[in-house]
């Protein structure tokens, strides 16, 4: 038996606002096995931003682990990321597949990225 829900192909959670804590918890619900890639990398975001006086490594951080969220969130645009990384990973560089993979792997972010921040062309 799978430990996988089952879904009818939508949206596995609502997209959470993008404070920390709301982050912590969408991604211990689609992606529990980066959470402590997550809590890592926050700690070193924050010592940066305190270091340097400045915000910009928080707003990176959070639009990061939001785009991530995002794509896990929707099993569709999972699909298409992991796909094309399993792609990437498996050719040379030098094969056409691998740089259409990449390509892939760019708009799926950058789609993700613009459901965030509003961004759509739509």
């Amino acid at each position: 038996m799978s430990s996988q829900p089952v879904h009818d192909g939508g949206e596995l959670i609502p997209r959470p606002d993008t404070t920390f804590p709301a982050l912590r918890a969408a991604l211990a619900r689609v992606a529990p096995s980066r959470l402590a890639e997550m809590t890592t990398e926050r700690d070193t975001v924050f010592t940066m931003a305190t270091q340097s006086n400045s915000f910009g490594p928080i707003a990176m951080f959070q639009l990061k682990w939001a785009a991530i969220i995002e794509i896990e969130r929707r099993p569709d645009l999972a699909r298409r990321l992991h796909s094309a990384e399993r792609t990437a990973q498996d050719l040379p560089r030098d094969a056409p597949a691998w740089q259409a993979a990449m390509d892939e792997i760019k708009a799926v972010m950058n789609l993700a990225r613009a459901e965030i921040t509003g961004a759509t062309d739509e």
